[in-house]
């Protein structure tokens, strides 16, 4: 190959790069149902629902929680962790609270500090899980 095309590839290759970080480092809470408060608070307390602003399973946790009216039945908060470093640190200490792999666990992510069974809280991963949650806080079947 020339000379020429690995330069130029090379250079696609970092400006990729650095849009990536630049989307990444500057992004926060865009959006939403408007019902729930967003935060970046590492010390937050309550049930916490963690989620990617671009994430599809996220989007179908959004419209359950929008057309159900979940936010005036259940009090929760929102943190968007794809595009916020404090966020993705806040879900990083929940995940290890249920005792699980931070380089695994993917959003819709929600933590519920309270437990009938003694234990510090419980996780819910993925978009089922999340919805049965708050069906079951919202008393619906």
């Amino acid at each position: 190959m020339d000379k020429g095309i690995f330069i130029t590839i090379g250079i696609i290759v970092v400006v990729i790069g650095a849009v990536i970080a630049v989307v990444y480092f500057t992004g926060g809470f865009n959006g939403g149902n408007g019902d729930v408060t967003p935060t970046t608070d590492l010390n937050v307390k309550g049930i916490i629902l963690f989620y990617g602003r671009e994430c599809p399973h996220c989007k179908d946790v959004e419209d359950f929680i929008s057309a159900n009216g979940i936010a005036s039945k259940v009090s929760f908060t929102q943190s968007e962790v794809w595009h916020n470093k404090s966020n993705a640190q806040l879900l990083g200490q929940k995940v290890q609270i249920c005792g699980i792999n931070v380089d695994t666990v993917g959003v819709p992510f929600l933590f519920d500090p309270s437990t009938d069974s003694g234990q510090v809280g419980k996780c819910y991963i993925g978009a089922p899980d999340v919805i049965n949650f708050f069906k079951t806080q919202a008393g619906i079947k």
